[in-house]
Parts: C-alpha cells; structure tokens; sequence
C-alpha cells in the first residue's frame, strides 16, 4: 500500500519555501532531535542550490515533548506576521530552549509585534491550525517525526544530506 500525503500541497494553506518540480513535505516537531536532523538536511539541500518546493508540517508529540505544541503554536503566531520561516528555523536552532518566555524573546528578536504575539498564544489562536496539520499527519500515515512526503508519497529513506538529494534526483 502506497501511502499519500493528504491534503496535497496548497501554497495558500500550506507553509511553503523554495522552488523546482518537487515537492518535499515533512511532519515535524519542535522538540523532536530526529526532526532536527532532518531540518538540518533539507537547509543543506536549499543552501547547496537543489532546486525543491518545501513544506513543512506541523505533528507535535505531544505525550513525549512536553513543548512541541507550544512551540508549533508559536510558530503559527509569527505566521499570522508573515515571519513563519524566521522563528521555524530559530526554534531548531535554539531547540533547547521552548518555554513561554523563549517564545516572545524570539518575537521581538524577528521584530514582531510582541503584544500581537503573545495575545496569539494567550487565546491559543492557531491551535486549530496546528491540530489540521496533526490530523493532516494521521491520514497521511505518520506515526512519528520527521515523516516525509515526495511529491505526494511517502518517502522511507534515511534523511541525511546525501540520501535526500539522491531521492530528489530519482524522483522517488
């Protein structure tokens, strides 16, 4: 059984960087090492020039990771301000520091309006997003982090550097 990646990509809807013929959509969590790893990867690919669409989604474990839910919340919170790539890849990079405080840190780090930022998190105003994207990861297949899709399908291989590109340039 092949598994697919449910709902396709949407630029509207979905969190979307780079260009090329390919997609590569991963499921990831904030707090997750592996999915770390991964993040680090596909940056090597997008600094090396690769030509791929990427997408990223949000499936925080959250039985295991008491900050990725948090953390994906905040992200949509800088979203809302057109900064969703800035604090996605600043929670990686600072990815031992998630708590509350982190968070508006970081917004005013990005030049965010912090009071905007925080009223987000206060009301929870992207949760729902981010429980799309779990329920997005659900139907997909996904059990754990990083769970990636090319263009469309599930992708089982290793997500080091030099695997990732090879699997974009066969297309499968």
């Amino acid at each position: 059984m092949t598994e697919r990646l449910v709902p396709v990509v949407d630029e509207g809807r979905d969190h979307v960087r780079g260009a090329g013929p390919q997609t590569l959509v991963v499921f990831g969590d904030y707090e997750c090492p592996y999915t770390r790893a991964a993040y680090r990867s596909v940056q090597a690919l997008e600094a090396g020039g690769v030509g791929f669409r990427f997408a990223f989604r949000h499936f925080p474990l959250i039985a295991i990771h008491p900050h990725a839910l948090a953390a994906a919340e905040a992200s949509e919170a800088a979203a809302a301000q057109g900064a969703f790539w800035e604090m996605h890849d600043l929670l990686f990079r600072r990815q031992g520091e998630l708590e509350g405080s982190d968070f508006e840190r970081y917004a005013a780090e990005l030049g965010l309006d912090v009071d905007r930022f925080r009223h987000d998190l206060d009301t929870r105003a992207h949760l729902q997003r981010v429980e799309a994207d779990r329920s997005s990861a659900l139907e997909s297949g996904a059990t754990g982090t990083p769970t990636f899709f090319l263009d469309g399908v599930r992708y089982r291989g290793a997500y080091d550097r030099k695997e990732l590109l090879s699997a974009l340039a066969e297309g499968r």
